[in-house]
């Protein structure tokens, strides 16, 4: 028998038990007490309150506006975020590397400064607003106000999670493609897009759990008016303000079990993904 099949295997940090601790407690640290303590402070009400404060009509309202603007906005990203990245791995230009940075900027930048900047811009006397108000369109104090603020959010995670998949697709694939005599739409939906498809979605799907929950860049631009541009993120803090505790972290409890759900379909879109290669 081989020797080196009996040799274990060497780590650079050693001591898988140590790791493991360290990880877990870690996690339960930062994540899993934090979470628990929200799931206990719910339980303060009984099951019908409970029922009761996550579906009164101006809570499911804000559900609406803010799944809704969220789910445009990721849409948008996806598109956008996926050209951003093809340009930025496929072709050489001057201020390439300004351009790669400076997609970081969303989450550099605190989300309040984003917000009042967007307002600025986006209201009747702004520089982007007095151009749609022309037309008779209001961005700020709106839902488009809101899905722009949320692009600006969300960029980034379809860009930097498409970019790495793109830099390792060769462009061989689709000169490949050509030869055969694909055409440019069919090597991008049949070559390209089952490629990347897996890392596109996972930039959608955490773009849109992070737009859920987006507060600091939204509240300044939404005008928050009740069951049109209110967010959820508002009313959690509204019921803190007020001490109602219960309630606050009941509305917050089913905006994370949203988001669980949305990065549980993810984790599922990619294992499969992972099988097939």
């Amino acid at each position: 028998m081989n020797n080196s099949n009996n040799k274990k295997k060497s780590y650079v940090i050693p001591g898988f038990r140590l790791s493991f601790g360290i990880v877990t407690g870690f996690l339960g640290l930062f994540v899993v007490i934090p979470l628990c303590v929200l799931a206990l402070y719910s339980l303060e009400l009984s099951f019908d309150e409970f029922i009761a404060n996550v579906t009164s009509p101006r809570v499911f309202a804000s559900y609406r506006t803010s799944i809704s603007t969220a789910f445009t906005a990721s849409l948008v990203n996806a598109v956008m975020g996926l050209m951003i990245a093809w340009v930025l791995v496929r072709y050489r230009f001057p201020g390439k590397r300004l351009m790669d940075g400076m997609i970081e900027l969303p989450f550099a930048l605190p989300t309040a400064v984003a917000g009042i900047a967007l307002t600025h811009l986006t209201v009747t006397e702004g520089w982007i607003g007095r151009i749609f108000a022309k037309f008779g369109v209001s961005v700020a104090y709106t839902r488009i106000g809101i899905t722009i603020a949320l692009i600006f959010i969300g960029i980034p995670f379809v860009v930097r999670s498409v970019q790495p998949v793109l830099e390792k697709l060769e462009p061989e694939f689709e000169e490949a493609a050509a030869t055969l005599g694909a055409s440019p739409a069919y090597t991008f939906f049949h070559v390209i897009l089952p490629e990347i498809f897996p890392s596109l979605f996972a930039g959608f799907s955490m773009a849109f759990a992070r737009c859920i929950g987006e507060y600091g860049s939204v509240v300044f631009i939404a005008g928050n008016t009740p069951y049109e541009t209110e967010i959820t993120p508002l009313i959690i803090m509204a019921k803190l303000q007020e001490f109602d505790y219960a309630s606050a972290t009941s509305i917050a409890l089913v905006m994370l079990l949203l988001s669980f759900f949305i990065l549980f379909v993810n984790a599922i879109v990619q294992i499969r993904a992972a099988k097939l290669t």
